[in-house]
């Protein structure tokens, strides 16, 4: 098949849905949970909730990496922001998410140097360019964007750079997905699981979660044809009474993973506890430079006073990343909070729930 136009085709989208209803008819109900950003837009985007029967039922997890980055992150880039010899680096959908009193967009029109770069390698580069400067790259993601920058680090490390650094908040997948299967409130039956992390770690890394949960997870791509296969993988599974892990993005996800990222990720990082938006601190679940590569830590070598964390009122980002209300049920959304005022990180991102909600669900 065409990796994106056959998994576009409207009768194979269609046919998905009628097995789906067949397989759910008189069962259920069944709740599934996507973790992935990209999947959360493209079922707002082709609207693919409104193809599920009744007893299916579809809700957004905390997959979006710049809305579970938590205001404190926020405030310590901003504060870095404001110092005279430093330049910031960074993927442009973390600019206009707000800290709690301002934020890097706000702080550049300021006149703090802020830069968005399209690989963490640019900054590197600025680093090379820039002798004078400190540059700080804002590393934010998953373990898919985590290996590109541990391999910044060790570019840096390879020119002997003394001016590049990295602000880490890296965070990895399994740990949240276990405690939102321990959610009774939730009561999850299945998970969609992200594909480009799981492209990095392997399908492998959701075992542990299957036998203690006893909770169905299937590997899914990201095009409708993808993700609707993936629902009727889960159906499936339910209604069979089993909980295992399947791959149905078997084209790019394998079950070991990419060996060669886990490789530079256990090189340059080291597992540490990490604190979600809307979750809390779970126990080994993010990423921070390890002691060995830690003069490249911007928390560590560059020391700056923080302001005091203020949460914004109102804001449902957290509740919305746990799955237990939709956009929709915040009362700020569309109204106090729009693409271009936005008072959460959901309305920010590109991958973000309420996002995509406002541009496709409304």
């Amino acid at each position: 098949m065409n990796y994106q136009d056959d998994f576009r085709n409207k009768e194979l989208v269609q046919g998905l849905a009628r097995q789906i209803a067949a397989l759910a008819k008189g069962k259920g109900p069944f709740t599934f949970m996507e973790v992935c950003g990209t999947h959360t837009m493209a079922i707002y985007q082709y609207g693919l909730r409104l193809l599920m029967p009744p007893e299916v039922r579809l809700i957004s997890g905390p997959g979006c990496p710049v809305c579970v980055t938590p205001n404190g992150y926020l405030d310590r880039a901003i504060a870095l922001s404001r110092l005279p010899n430093v330049i910031i680096a960074s993927f442009g959908d973390m600019l206009r998410v707000p800290g709690s009193s301002s934020s890097l967009l706000r702080e550049r029109a300021k006149g703090s140097d802020i830069r968005v770069v399209y690989s963490p390698l640019d900054a590197v580069q600025l680093a090379v360019k820039n002798p004078d400067k400190q540059v700080v790259f804002l590393g934010v993601g998953f373990e898919t964007t985590a290996p590109t920058i541990a391999g910044s680090i060790m570019a840096a490390d390879k020119l002997g750079l003394r001016n590049y650094f990295v602000l880490a908040s890296h965070k990895t997948m399994p740990q949240p997905m276990s405690i939102l299967s321990a959610d009774p409130e939730l009561a999850l039956d299945g998970y969609l699981c992200p594909a480009h992390v799981s492209a990095v770690i392997g399908a492998d890394a959701y075992r542990p979660l299957c036998e203690k949960y006893h909770i169905p997870c299937v590997v899914t791509g990201f095009e409708p044809a993808d993700v609707m296969q993936g629902v009727e993988m889960l159906v499936r599974q339910a209604v069979a009474g089993e909980s295992k892990v399947e791959i149905q993005y078997s084209r790019v996800v394998s079950w070991q993973g990419n060996l060669k990222a886990q490789e530079i990720l256990a090189e340059i990082f080291e597992p540490c506890d990490a604190d979600w938006r809307g979750i809390g601190t779970l126990p080994g679940s993010g990423l921070k430079i390890a002691e060995r590569y830690c003069r490249f830590d911007a928390e560590l070598a560059i020391p700056v006073e923080v302001e005091e964390l203020k949460e914004h009122k109102g804001c449902q980002c957290g509740e919305i990343l746990k799955g237990k209300v939709s956009p929709f049920d915040c009362p700020l959304f569309g109204k106090a909070c729009t693409p271009e005022n936005p008072v959460g990180a959901c309305m920010v991102s590109s991958e973000g729930s309420c996002a995509a909600a406002y541009k496709y669900g409304r």
